[in-house]
């Protein structure tokens, strides 16, 4: 072989890891409890999209869905994981998240959901997360005493009132222990209602009906809302139940009163960190993103429908009315 044919070999093979390197497109695996809805996906694939990463362009995205099984996650996360994904995007509750990092400690995971990452084992602290796991969080479980308030404001000849739980949720239990406090600090009367699936939703109105009870809040779980559907706000309408929900898109769906963060951002935000950590940065230089800005969000057309006369001082303070 000659000497000029010979170098251009050596030169030619010693590129060639570059080139395998460059075609080989980062991959993001989802871990979810069940399917995730528009709202909530849709301004996280924004945020891939504003970082450079586009699904089937240059990012591979694989999806394991424990379809509300959540036994199953611990396997799907073990899946991904062997799949040696880039990043683990766990949302929906903590326990994709849990699972995820029950399986991996050196690939990044970011999680989307509204409980706190702290006392949820995921992370050492807000500020400085530690380890290989970051994300946002809405802090869904901590607004139960806001929302109760503005139900006696908007009701207060109610004496009764429900928490729809469902009992399987990792949050159910701190979020009935806040519901009863604050509604004996505002002194109503609780009943909680439980539901394990969306066939239960009709059971569940038909008991609060029964029970008399004059409103209702949903607790912070992905059967409530998670999955898009919003059955538990259009359920309750026919019974004349009002909803006092978590975020803009359950007053969207119907519900009468929503105060809480903006949910959609919180899945922004963790699209945000996933590009950034596809990009070099570590989870545990990343931390937890906690909302800054709550909203009030009346729906006067709700109110209309079943025969709610909202408090004006109430409307002159809401930040979105729906008409």
């Amino acid at each position: 072989m000659k000497r000029r044919e010979f170098i251009v070999l050596i030169g030619a093979s010693a590129a060639w890891p570059a080139v395998a390197q460059a075609q080989r497109q980062p991959t993001l695996g989802l871990l979810s409890s069940d399917e995730l809805a528009d709202w909530a996906i849709k301004p996280f694939r924004a945020a891939l999209g504003e970082g450079g990463y586009f699904e089937g362009r240059n990012l591979t995205v694989i999806h394991r869905s424990a379809e509300n099984q959540f036994d199953r996650l611990p396997a799907l996360a073990a899946e991904l994981v062997k799949s040696q994904v880039s990043v683990i995007f766990a949302t929906g509750s903590p326990v994709p998240a849990r699972a995820a990092k029950a399986a991996t400690a050196t690939i990044p995971i970011v999680f989307a959901y509204g409980g706190d990452p702290v006392s949820d084992g995921l992370v050492e602290s807000f500020n400085r997360p530690g380890g290989n796991v970051t994300g946002a969080t809405f802090i869904g479980t901590a607004l139960t005493s806001k929302r109760m308030e503005l139900l006696r404001e908007i009701f207060p000849q109610v004496s009764d009132v429900a928490l729809l739980v469902n009992p399987k949720g990792t949050l159910a239990e701190i979020q009935i222990k806040e519901a009863k406090a604050a509604a004996q600090a505002f002194g109503l009367t609780l009943h909680v209602v439980n539901v394990v699936s969306e066939r239960e939703f009709d059971e569940a109105f038909a008991t609060m009906s029964r029970l008399k009870v004059g409103a209702f809040l949903a607790s912070t779980d992905p059967l409530f809302g998670f999955n898009g559907r919003g059955l538990h706000i259009t359920k309750a309408l026919p019974y004349g139940i009002p909803a006092i929900c978590n975020g803009r898109v359950d007053a969207v769906s119907g519900g009468l009163v929503s105060y809480g963060a903006d949910l959609p951002d919180t899945w922004r935000q963790a699209g945000v960190y996933v590009g950034r950590i596809l990009k070099g940065e570590k989870p545990s230089e990343l931390p937890v993103v906690q909302p800054t800005k709550f909203e009030l969000v009346i729906n006067l057309k709700t109110a209309k429908q079943l025969g709610i006369e909202i408090p004006s001082t109430l409307l002159n303070r809401a930040d979105e009315v729906i008409e």
